[in-house]
């Protein structure tokens, strides 16, 4: 399978592991990636901040400057795509990074072949996200206002701060406004891989969702976990 662009995509490896990111740079190479390799934090900053990249790799514990510090001061002014790389498997770890606006995380050790196919998957949903959608309905003034081009919402002019993923998520689910949508079916259709019972990356996201919404004092409606079905977008004083 031929990566997601026929441009070569620029994959930015920021990873201290000497063994681990030859060993990345050299297979995402063979795999048709174009892969920049850096080995500690604050030089993996100046570049992410200085040259244009699709997704940018990261591992947790970096010398000069760590992780979630890069990825911080990165989303300042960046929303390029980050996957978190860490021996670090406690949920306190994923939910920092999450929070902090990681679109992905992938606990060590892992495959080669998982890191290809999740970057692959983000790359599908960068390239939806890019695709021209018709002209959406005016929204009333109190509601939420989806922004296709900056991928992210807003309500009384106040944006949200989504990531990619996320707004692909709460996107969807308004767009199944009251329906619900199985974990499956989230997996598959927006965050582009199959589901697995231990992945709980999408639970993840929707936590952050809920919280961003209640940040900018949005309560006409919130994503609610239906047991042992999904999740679905409905309003507040509505039973599911």
């Amino acid at each position: 399978m031929n990566p997601i662009n026929a441009v070569l995509p620029r994959i930015l490896s920021i990873e201290d592991d000497l063994v681990l990111g030859a060993y990345v740079h050299e297979h995402l190479g063979r795999c048709g990636f174009q892969v920049t390799w850096c080995q500690n934090g604050q030089e993996g900053l100046a570049i992410a901040r200085g040259q244009p990249f699709d997704v940018v790799l990261m591992d947790i514990l970096l010398p000069g400057l760590d992780g979630l510090n890069v990825l911080t001061q990165f989303r300042q002014s960046h929303s390029t795509p980050v996957v978190l790389m860490s021996a670090l498997g406690a949920e306190a770890d994923r939910i920092s990074g999450f929070r902090l606006g990681a679109d992905d995380y992938l606990p060590k050790p892992f495959s080669m072949a998982e890191l290809r196919v999740r970057i692959e998957a983000i790359l599908r949903r960068v390239a939806l996200d890019r695709r021209p959608e018709p002209p959406a309905p005016v929204s009333p003034v109190h509601s939420l206002l989806f922004d296709d081009d900056q991928c992210e919402v807003f309500y009384r002019e106040q944006p949200a701060g989504l990531t990619r993923s996320e707004y692909r998520l709460l996107e969807t689910l308004n767009r199944n406004n009251d329906e619900v949508l199985s974990k499956a079916f989230l997996y598959q259709h927006v965050l582009q891989r199959g589901y697995a019972a231990h992945d709980r990356s999408l639970d993840m996201h929707i936590s952050q969702i809920r919280r961003k919404l209640k940040a900018i004092g949005y309560t006409e409606r919130e994503v609610r976990t239906v047991w042992g079905k999904g999740y679905v977008l409905s309003a507040i004083d509505e039973m599911v």
